[in-house]
């Protein structure tokens, strides 16, 4: 007998519907074709010793398993469950009515208990989007899966709750999440505050403006300045995420199988990979492509401590996906772009011995040392960075402090007020939502300048040999500066407090 199950595929951010036909006939053997990979052709042993163990059994007969479409390769334990029902099916063990309304999917343990999956919001937004009643997946899973509405979600502990819902149409329990409620529950908690750092009023207001425009920064600094401390804390003055943001990282998340039992995220995230980080674990890729740390950084803020200590290579591969905002990982067979829209934080001593710029430190570092250490870092790379920031060690008098500082929520405010400034602005344009995503064209239109600020910035420029691509950064700097000053056009303020943002093109520095 003929039987259809179905179960589903991931590929980039995206599902597809894949669909296990399992045919019985006479003779001996078991034949699973369709691209599938070891982890599928292993599940044989896992579906036996999982039936056996719940009172069925795999007849001994001839079993046929297509999954189609089976030029397509299928990779993954997560199809065991969606196997199992359809051999049950199939050898008429148990009904099998309505078994094609199911995407059904789940690892099965050797007593029948079920194991978390990969990618299982994309896997419920197709199955919504093609019509299916219902999605039975593991319990761990369920709540991620429950997030897409008009779609029944259980969530199953063992397959012996499948094969009664099937058999004897004991009801399953359907997991039901309110999605607004569960997004603006957590919003105004974050886990670090800037009410916890103490002094460093300018770099505070240097995030402001950081977070305020969507500006990528480097912090530079001696060691125990607090540049980490301060990069941990800008996701909790960023605007809140929208339900489509929320929704659109939650699903790059979901791929790579880190929201287990969590629903929607609703906090941005922030991803901080170690220096040793190779180029394919940064942007993605592999055989079976998965998104790298700039695209489960997206829509939040990807921080790289100690910069001149990652692999040159790994530095520029970040180059094209900080313009495009995106990255496209292709293979032999098929091509998988990520969306990877984040804001770059980077930090680094300003030296090798790390006192470079701290007046009471001993310079223990030659000339030819700081280049050689300062060279690791690309122009192109810097152009990319719009805010360069000194940061200084907080004196004892400020750390001993007990007056608490300005907190996350309150600088929120601001920025937030910003941004819908900026997303004002730039409306009618399809690929811009704020300022450090203006093009050279768009900064000439908003960026205008008067007489006397033009003279000021070309004397700084002149004054403090900075460089041609410093110019546009000022602008979209001093574009935001006056953004959260509610300000409509730019003045002389606005573009002396952005030229002090450019230290590393100073001469002295990288010259």
């Amino acid at each position: 007998m003929l039987t259809k199950v179905y179960g589903s595929a991931v590929f980039g951010v995206e599902a597809t519907t894949i669909v296990v036909e399992v045919n019985i006939d006479k003779g001996i053997g078991y034949h699973l074709v369709g691209l599938p990979d070891n982890a599928i052709k292993e599940s044989n042993y896992r579906i036996a010793a999982a039936l056996q163990n719940n009172g069925y059994k795999i007849p001994g007969k001839k079993i046929t398993i297509n999954m189609a479409p089976a030029d397509l390769r299928k990779e993954g334990s997560a199809y065991d469950l969606t196997l199992a029902i359809g051999i049950l099916a199939a050898s008429n063990q148990i009904k099998s009515e309505n078994i094609e309304k199911y995407i059904i999917m789940g690892e099965l343990s050797l007593d029948g208990g079920l194991q978390p999956i990969k990618g299982a919001l994309p896997i419920a937004i197709k199955a919504q989007e093609e019509g299916f009643t219902g999605f039975m997946l593991p319990t761990a899973n369920a709540k991620e899966a429950a997030i897409v509405g008009d779609l029944k979600v259980y969530g199953i502990d063992n397959i012996k709750q499948v094969i009664d819902f099937f058999d004897k149409g004991t009801p399953l329990e359907q997991t039901i999440i309110d999605t607004r409620e569960e997004f603006y529950k957590n919003l105004d908690f974050p886990e670090f505050d800037f009410s916890d750092v103490k002094g460093q009023e300018s770099i505070k207001r240097c995030m402001e403006i950081a977070a305020a425009g969507g500006h990528n920064v480097i912090l530079i600094g001696p060691p125990g300045a607090g540049k980490t401390m301060l990069a941990k804390r800008l996701p909790s003055i960023l605007p809140p995420m929208t339900l489509h943001e929320a929704l659109e990282t939650t699903k790059i998340h979901s791929v790579v199988g880190k929201i287990k039992n969590m629903g929607l995220m609703s906090q941005r995230p922030f991803r901080s990979p170690h220096h040793t980080i190779s180029d394919v674990a940064l942007v993605g890729g592999g055989s079976y492509p998965q998104p790298g740390e700039i695209s489960l950084s997206h829509n939040g803020v990807l921080f790289l401590d100690e910069l001149p200590e990652f692999k040159r290579g790994v530095l520029e591969v970040l180059r094209q996906p900080l313009e495009d905002r995106e990255v496209t990982i292709s293979r032999a067979r098929f091509t998988v772009t990520y969306p990877s829209s984040f804001m770059l934080v980077a930090s680094m001593n300003p030296s090798p011995g790390g006192y470079f710029n701290d007046p009471d430190a001993p310079v223990t570092s030659s000339p030819a040392e700081m280049q050689r250490y300062l060279s690791k870092i690309s122009g192109p790379l810097l152009d990319r960075i719009d805010i360069h920031i000194e940061v200084t060690p907080v004196p004892f008098e400020k750390l001993s402090e007990e007056r608490k500082g300005e907190g996350s929520v309150e600088i929120r405010k601001r920025v937030t007020s910003a941004r819908e400034i900026q997303t004002l602005r730039f409306s009618e344009l399809e690929n811009v939502h704020y300022n450090a995503q203006m093009n050279t064209k768009q900064i000439r239109s908003y960026c205008k300048l008067d007489e006397k600020s033009k003279s000021l910035l070309k004397n700084a420029m002149e004054r403090l040999n900075l460089s041609a691509r410093a110019y546009d950064r000022i602008l979209k700097v001093a574009r935001t500066i006056a953004d959260l000053g509610g300000d409509t056009n730019l003045n002389g303020d606005h573009i002396s407090e952005a030229i002090q943002y450019r230290s590393l093109d100073r001469e002295g520095w990288l010259g």
